[in-house]
């Protein structure tokens, strides 16, 4: 935009100067006109006296003495009448052209050019610059879905065959409410590449759904199908969890949910399973009045089975926390996968803090941090809410940190970019 602006600038600048230029120019040259007719008119004049001078000489009416006196006098008479030409306040008497027309063909480009710009310019989008068009502007959230669902039917048209486009359409059928389309769709893609765990997992889902949140011998036929295939199955484990969570079987959420914590899976929302297990557990504490096992019922974790970290934030980057952040910790196996053993968060108000590590903030499955000797720390100061380090998270870590050994210090002191 500044470019832009420097451009018409420079246009401008240009037609003034085709109008200022020339005046300057014809003014002084007509300066200059009048001063060489001034010295012409003395120069006809001297050589006339000069000739009248010398006839009077030829014919004895002056001797050479007086023609020389009167020959002197001429000179100096037009060396004076030249100089007088050449004085400023000669030079000024003549009448400078008039400013008006000037002024006016500058005032008549400028209002032309403003004119035509606003007119057949773009200048309601330099004044006012355009959003971009929101296609769902004005549109309910019904309307969005119902949209997104014929897009994706438009799509399976299309393609029948493409196995890929049903599972997307099963998925939205759920999100719009339309659930026995939703298994109709996930069995059209089972009939295409097979019965796998994770087209049970929906399906059942969406007859979860359809039978308003209440399990049935069909569904729990499901997920045992499903389970059998893949233990770990994410979709499956949801809705296991999710329904243990309604009928108050929290233990048996938290373990489902954990279970899925503990896979390497990236299209997970950690986040979102971790609050949901903390959920879990404030209620299970809440109707037994005791903080909840871990998930083989085992008690808690012994003092040399523990790890002790002591977070603080270094002086540098302390103007980058703010009281609504959330700080999340991590042990992570050295030897092995690196799957989190444990972890736990904390509000960034707490800081700085002492945290401990145990079985019983296990993250789920066989291995828990007992059973290892060394595990890192990682540790996240989150603005977004989200256990991935995202640019503004600050971040510090420990790479090798014994079980069951003294209290180690970690400091946040890595900006994420």
């Amino acid at each position: 935009m500044t470019t832009f602006w420097i451009l018409i600038a420079f246009v401008v600048l240009i037609g003034l100067m085709l109008i200022w230029v020339p005046h300057f120019r014809q003014q002084r040259l007509l300066q200059a006109e009048e001063a060489g007719v001034r010295k012409q008119t003395n120069l006809e004049l001297f050589n006339e006296r000069l000739a009248i001078l010398e006839k009077e000489l030829a014919e004895g009416l002056l001797d050479n003495q007086e023609f020389e006196a009167l020959k002197k006098e001429l000179e100096i008479s037009l060396l004076q009448d030249i100089k007088q030409g050449n004085d400023e306040s000669l030079v000024n008497t003549v009448k400078p052209k008039g400013l008006l027309w000037p002024v006016v063909m500058s005032v008549t480009i400028l209002g032309i050019s403003g004119y035509m710009y606003q007119h057949l310019g773009q200048y309601e989008n330099v004044a006012n610059p355009p959003r971009a068009a929101n296609p769902h502007e004005g549109m309910t959230a019904e309307q969005i879905m119902s949209q997104r669902v014929q897009m994706m039917e438009m799509a399976v048209q299309a393609e029948p065959d493409n196995s890929q486009a049903w599972f997307n359409l099963g998925h939205a059928y759920i999100s719009a409410n339309r659930f026995d389309e939703a298994v109709n769709a996930f069995d059209k893609v089972m009939a295409l590449v097979g019965t796998h765990a994770e087209l049970l997992g929906p399906k059942a889902t969406a007859l979860y759904y359809k039978n308003n949140q209440q399990m049935s011998a069909e569904i729990q036929a499901l997920i045992d199908q499903s389970l059998s295939l893949d233990p770990q199955d994410p979709s499956t484990l949801l809705l296991v969890g999710m329904d243990s969570f309604f009928t108050a079987n929290y233990q048996k959420a938290i373990d489902a949910w954990q279970s899925i914590l503990a896979t390497e899976r990236t299209d997970i929302d950690r986040t979102a399973l971790m609050n949901a297990i903390e959920t879990a557990r404030m209620k299970m504490a809440a109707e037994s009045g005791e903080m909840p096992q871990d998930s083989v019922h085992q008690p808690i974790a012994k003092a040399e089975q523990t790890v002790t970290v002591q977070i603080s934030v270094s002086p540098e980057l302390a103007a980058n926390v703010s009281d609504s952040d959330m700080l999340f910790i991590f042990a992570r196996a050295t030897e092995g996968p690196k799957v989190p053993l444990a972890a736990t968060k904390i509000s960034a108000k707490a800081l700085p803090a002492t945290v401990t590590l145990d079985d019983s903030t296990n993250m789920g499955g066989d291995v828990k941090l007992s059973s290892a000797k060394q595990v890192e720390i990682i540790a996240v100061l989150s603005k977004h809410g989200s256990v991935k380090p995202q640019s503004g998270d600050l971040k510090g870590s420990l790479n090798e940190v014994a079980v069951g050994g003294e209290s180690v210090n970690l400091v946040l002191d890595t900006l994420v970019q």
